[in-house]
């Protein structure tokens, strides 16, 4: 018997791309015509995200809240479950971010678009619009087909990317407890694409370091001399 440590990554994934592709074809088909209204959600932020204002800050953090809480269950605990036994704990740790994003921009009121530089505001829409644009396009650029697509507020990467691009929008340091989930679940999935030699792997991660890097950036240029 070979030793855990001479295993890599690829040899512990436990489903082929088929299977995991089928996943979302399925789970689309299993509730359409929702994700339109997903698609509609995501459209609301990122129109709302670009005006700006207290009150859309609130009802983008109830619209993220309500995609992460949906992800956790309808996603990750009713279907990927099914091919992969920690998804169980992706579930918890998307009802976690839905959790906190619904006490700190609804009830606290932390999420106000109002971002302090020019640079965060470009960032933020532009990897707004990629979550809600681009992610469903890649995979049809790929060759699968749109049955396939992960749409924001159904599947887990746009949903993250989106509220990524949503947290930079946001000006003040209450976010910074948004932060990890989002960024982990990109580190999380270009790992499970790397490992299924998918030839987008890298992207989701770049977008998270994209989006921590201004932050960081920005924060840095913010600190008294």
């Amino acid at each position: 018997m070979s030793e855990w440590w001479t295993y890599s990554l690829r040899d512990l994934l436990l489903f082929s791309p088929q299977t995991y592709y089928r996943l979302f074809e399925l789970y689309n088909m299993a509730w359409w015509p929702l994700p339109i209204f997903t698609v509609t959600l995501g459209v609301a932020v990122l129109i709302l995200g670009w005006r700006g204002g207290a009150r859309g800050g609130r009802v983008i953090a109830a619209m993220l809240a309500l995609s992460w809480l949906w992800v956790a269950w309808a996603f990750h605990s009713q279907r990927y479950a099914s091919i992969n036994l920690v998804a169980e704990y992706y579930g918890w740790a998307f009802a976690a971010e839905g959790l906190l994003l619904f006490w700190l921009g609804v009830v606290r009121g932390r999420l106000t678009p109002a971002p302090a530089s020019m640079i965060k505001f470009r960032v933020g829409l532009g990897v707004l619009f990629y979550a809600l644009a681009l992610v469903p396009l890649m995979g049809v650029l790929l060759g699968r087909s749109w049955t396939h697509a992960e749409i924001f507020g159904m599947a887990p990467d746009p949903t993250a990317v989106a509220t990524l691009g949503v947290l930079l929008l946001a000006n003040g340091r209450h976010t910074y407890a948004l932060y990890p989930i989002p960024v982990a679940w990109c580190l999380v999935s270009g790992a499970t694409l790397w490992a299924m030699e998918a030839p987008d792997f890298a992207i989701m991660p770049i977008a998270a370091l994209l989006v921590v890097s201004v932050a960081l950036g920005h924060a840095v240029m913010r600190r008294p001399a």
